[in-house]
């Protein structure tokens, strides 16, 4: 299926007695524009249609292969209308039903409420694990033992979060309080969520890390369609109703003219606020430790940290066809033209390269490209976004 060398060894962890995944489907919401990698990432050409750590595989690929050595073909992802081709590029194996185009983004409740809808029309029994197309992750088998255990937690009446052992006191991810054990066959570590909690402050950010009872939340989540539909109900009763509808004319003739139109009068929200989080406060939530390495790849600082620089001169670089020189300076270049590029005597520089648009900044204000990205269209230069 793949010749990237981090899935190599797959077929040596047996996990077939786990109970649930025979009725698991994977689902990768593949949404989102990813503004502070820009001018790499684009509306067009969103970040995970790239290969952003030099493994020659695209991130969604690289989602995709992790989740069908657990489902086989059993896999489906929710895009843009406007990425289909690119997807089905990427995706050659991935059948058409399980293809579902939205017509314009609506946050991720939405994309995941929809993929939970169509798949429990046709077998109210199936459990679904929802993972982002632009992730980082290894080793994978780690990760495929962390989803395994959350099947099997899911199978006894459980939405359950795999959470990531945090490394740092990150400022810009939410976190996961765990709770008691739970006494899941299957599953040795799952435990109970207390709470999910808001991007914190760092001074509160170190005491998550120091207590060892926090997680970061990669928002990946494995449950009964059955249940993920209930909670939604609950808490967002028009929104369910709208992906009920289209789910229930999948596959139809109807099926065109009811997405387009449910789709557009659909509440833009994300699955923790309306269903992760009502659900834990009412104690259908669980969570698994994640002890494989996790990146959101949230800006070119994370590029630079992905791929450790290849030469003496300190300087990463990511095209297939650099002419980078360098000298006494050290950071990230990505270039999509023949275009020589020349550093000297700068520390910690970004420099991404594109035939319409140049972003030169430094990997500490990596994170400010989306206030670009907000001026640009503020002025109307959209062409270039």
């Amino acid at each position: 299926m793949t010749t990237d060398p981090e899935l190599d060894g797959l077929a040596a962890v047996d996990l077939s007695d786990t109970p649930g995944l025979d009725r698991f489907y994977g689902v990768i919401p593949a949404g989102g524009v990813g503004t502070r990698l820009w001018p790499l990432s684009r509306a067009a050409a969103p970040k995970f249609l790239h290969d952003l750590t030099g493994s020659g595989q695209t991130l969604i690929r690289a989602t995709y292969d992790r989740l069908a050595a657990l489902a086989g073909d059993r896999v489906m992802v929710v895009t843009g209308q406007a990425h289909e081709g690119a997807v089905r590029e990427q995706l050659p194996d991935l059948a058409s039903e399980d293809t579902v185009l939205e017509p314009e983004p609506k946050d991720s409740a939405a994309a995941i409420g929809l993929a939970a809808a169509i798949l429990f029309e046709r077998d109210p029994e199936t459990i679904m694990g929802s993972f982002a197309a632009d992730q980082v992750i290894g080793p994978v088998e780690e990760f495929q033992e962390a989803v395994a255990e959350a099947v099997a937690t899911a199978a006894t009446g459980k939405i359950v979060t795999i959470g990531i052992k945090p490394t740092h006191p990150a400022t810009g991810f939410g976190y996961i309080r765990q709770g008691e054990a739970l006494a899941v066959k299957g599953a040795p570590h799952a435990k109970g969520v207390a709470a999910f909690v808001e991007k914190p402050a760092e001074a509160v950010a170190q005491e998550y890390v120091a207590s060892g009872e926090y997680l970061w939340n990669a928002g990946m989540f494995v449950a009964p369609v059955s249940l993920m539909l209930h909670h939604l109900a609950v808490n967002e009763p028009e929104l369910h109703a709208g992906v009920v509808e289209i789910a229930k004319a999948w596959g139809t003739d109807a099926q065109a003219e009811t997405m387009a139109r449910v789709w557009p009068g659909l509440k833009k929200t994300a699955v923790d606020y309306a269903v992760a989080e009502p659900a834990a406060a009412a104690g259908d939530v669980a969570v698994i430790p994640g002890g494989f390495t996790w990146d959101d790849v949230g800006d070119f600082a994370a590029i630079a940290r992905l791929n450790p620089a290849k030469r003496a001169s300190g300087i990463t670089v990511i095209g297939e066809t650099p002419r980078v020189y360098s000298s006494k300076a050290s950071g990230v270049v990505v270039t999509d033209t023949a275009r020589v590029i020349a550093l000297i005597g700068v520390e910690d520089i970004v420099v991404v390269d594109t035939p319409d648009a140049l972003l030169v900044t430094t990997t500490e204000h990596a994170q400010s490209v989306k206030q670009a990205v907000e001026s640009l269209k503020a002025h109307g230069d959209d062409d270039v976004l």
